[in-house]
């Protein structure tokens, strides 16, 4: 059993090295299936019919769940973040289920991965602040004294860290498990364990934290964009 992250290969820009790690290039393949699969829903529905049926259906009844799903926790005016969001969460239940497939590394069982998606909600948290509450959401900082400052700000730090952290830990633990059975475990036990334990952190548990991950981003942007006249 080896628990680290597989180097493919390097890449050398002037005195940078950029490695090039199992993680990057199955992350690579599920952005190449999931533009894949946007070239074809587009393609498909290029004739647009005003009664869905077919995959029409199906297409619709998944954009406008998620649309709901936006409006409830960011509200109605941050609906223009849903595409963003939509693809993040697709991309991080592709990445848990990943694992799915032996000897592959999921690639958010690696910080660096769920890190930068905080990392872009962490950003969309201030830019949605600052363009729907302007001053206000800056003087918040300083709420309800000036002194709480350092404090207000530590909280707006540790929000990425805590994403982040949730979806790695949760997928690397799974994956940790898994690995340990297929490694220590008896061959009798392998023969039915591993794939209830990979329906679980994989499907499961998979999904369920690229939700939690998208509704949790989704409410901070919602909440840093709300006046408090509007709660």
């Amino acid at each position: 059993m080896n628990f680290d992250v597989r180097n493919l290969g390097v890449i050398n820009i002037g005195p940078i090295e950029i490695w090039i790690t199992e993680s990057i290039v199955v992350a690579w393949a599920i952005m190449a299936l999931l533009i894949v699969f946007a070239i074809i829903v587009r393609v498909k529905l290029r004739n647009f019919k005003d009664i869905p049926t077919g995959f029409q259906n199906f297409v619709e009844i998944i954009v406008e769940a998620f649309e709901g799903l936006v409006i409830r926790s960011a509200g109605p005016k941050l609906a223009w973040i849903g595409g963003w969001f939509f693809t993040v969460f697709a991309f991080l239940m592709l990445s848990n289920m990943s694992g799915l497939i032996l000897f592959i590394r999921p690639p958010t069982a690696d910080w660096p991965v769920p890190l930068g998606l905080a990392l872009i909600t962490f950003l969309l948290i201030h830019f949605a602040g600052i363009r729907y509450r302007g001053w206000d959401y800056i003087k918040s900082f300083f709420e309800p004294i000036f002194i709480f400052f350092p404090v207000n700000v530590l909280g707006e730090i540790s929000k990425p860290i805590a994403l982040s952290f949730r979806l790695f830990g949760n997928v690397l633990g799974g994956m940790i498990l898994v690995s340990l059975v297929y490694g220590l475990a008896p061959m009798v036990v392998q023969l039915f364990l591993p794939p209830v334990l990979h329906l679980y952190f994989d499907v499961f548990a998979g999904t369920l934290q690229a939700f939690i991950f998208t509704v949790l981003s989704l409410t901070f942007v919602g909440v840093a964009a709300t006046h408090s006249s509007e709660t």
